[in-house]
């Protein structure tokens, strides 16, 4: 079987460093990321590359890229009259804008593939309502409407879907899990009594990105131990 060449956007840490890892197990990773933690797998590729500011298309990559993941994200979690409009500007450019143009770059490489996927990211807030994630939960908002209208778009040449996690204990969260006190507290708000790991997030990126999900595309789905759904 022919590996899968997949690029990763800002995959070196948390979420997207525990995709990457699991990703090269079956396939030729490239995580596109402005630095690099070291890996503990082999068949990963990294490229330096600022999603803020770099243009995809100067990457080096394969002629044909089978699978995109953009990784990069924010938590700005303050009451709405402490945000500046900078802030709003700042999320939107780094969760929507910066996953926009880096998917103008690639496309090219995508269409050439047979069965490409995207997964992109959003958050539990998007579907619940949650206080004080005004800008972070617009920001990914926008990721969710622009991949039902991508997918529909490209369908069947190229699949898109989201993830939309919980709080999921990885660097970017480490101030709201920064003790046993808070990790618990955070636990019990969730059905399932637990906060996400990188690994829940990987797994599923992994099927969406692989060939047993060959028939899904334009869909959101909640790995969130339960939070957007269940009331218990």
């Amino acid at each position: 079987m022919t590996q899968k060449n997949i690029l990763l956007i800002g995959g070196s840490y948390g979420i997207g460093k525990t995709i990457a890892e699991t990703l090269a197990k079956n396939n030729h990773v490239i995580v596109a990321s402005r630095s690099s933690q070291g890996f503990d797998a082999e068949n990963i590729k990294h490229l330096t590359f600022d999603a803020t500011k770099d243009d995809s298309s100067q990457l080096e990559l394969p002629e044909r890229i089978d699978g995109f993941v953009f990784c990069p994200g924010s938590i700005n979690l303050r009451p709405f009259k402490n945000l500046r409009n900078e802030t709003f500007e700042e999320d939107f450019q780094l969760n929507f804008m910066a996953m926009v143009k880096a998917l103008k770059g690639v496309l090219p490489n995508l269409l050439k593939s047979e069965d490409a996927a995207l997964v992109l990211f959003s958050t539990v807030a998007v579907k619940m309502g949650m206080p004080f994630h005004t800008s972070v939960s617009a920001s990914k908002g926008a990721i969710e409407g622009f991949a039902k209208a991508f997918a529909a778009e490209y369908a069947p040449k190229i699949r898109c879907n989201v993830i939309a996690p919980s709080l999921t204990d990885t660097p970017l969260a480490e101030r709201l899990l920064g003790d046993e006190r808070k990790k618990e507290n955070a636990a019990e708000r969730h059905p399932l009594k637990r906060v996400g790991e990188t690994k829940d997030i990987a797994a599923m990126a992994n099927f969406l990105l692989s060939d047993e999900s060959s028939w899904i595309t334009g869909q959101v789905f909640a790995v969130d131990g339960g939070m957007s759904t269940l009331k218990v």
